[in-house]
């Protein structure tokens, strides 16, 4: 009961994602919705509904929207988080991926690795930052950080 259940990304006004963008949003959302933990703290003594939950994801007004319901679609929790923390870090992702993807394409599997594990690192450190904001809020695992993370790089793309 501590999961989301169904996520959906408000893309509508962004550029068409290139392939590999729209590749990495697919991978995210399966993975994430095959295993994730999320978890709604009680606040100010009130009940917490109970999950599984909906999560929309949003960028409103230069800020990082969480929408969380229900699977009836009551709301259940709504944030914003300031996206000016991680701005340097999705940054350095996309530019790390985009080497990578070049680098799929003409180097030998030694400097792909490297590459990755420099795409890796970044991919660690914008989970551990998203993990901090979102402290008081919702409680999530690394791996449903690390999906979450690359959810928020795909509504920065273009934006």
């Amino acid at each position: 009961m501590t999961r989301i259940a169904r996520i959906t990304l408000d893309d509508a006004n962004l550029p068409p994602p290139t392939p590999e963008i729209e590749q990495e949003r697919k991978v995210a959302m399966f993975d994430l919705l095959e295993d994730n933990t999320f978890v709604l703290p009680g606040r100010d003594g009130r009940d917490v509904p109970a999950g599984p939950y909906n999560v929309g994801l949003s960028i409103r007004d230069k800020r990082l929207v969480f929408d969380v319901a229900t699977e009836a679609d009551e709301k259940a929790a709504e944030f914003h988080l300031s996206l000016g923390p991680f701005r340097q870090v999705v940054k350095d992702y996309f530019q790390i991926c985009e080497s990578y993807f070049e680098a799929v394409k003409k180097l030998p599997p030694s400097q792909i690795e490297t590459i990755d594990m420099a795409r890796r690192g970044i991919h660690n450190e914008g989970s551990r930052v998203l993990q901090e904001r979102l402290e008081g809020k919702a409680e999530v695992d690394t791996d449903t950080a690390r999906r979450l993370f690359t959810l928020i790089c795909v509504l920065h793309f273009g934006g």
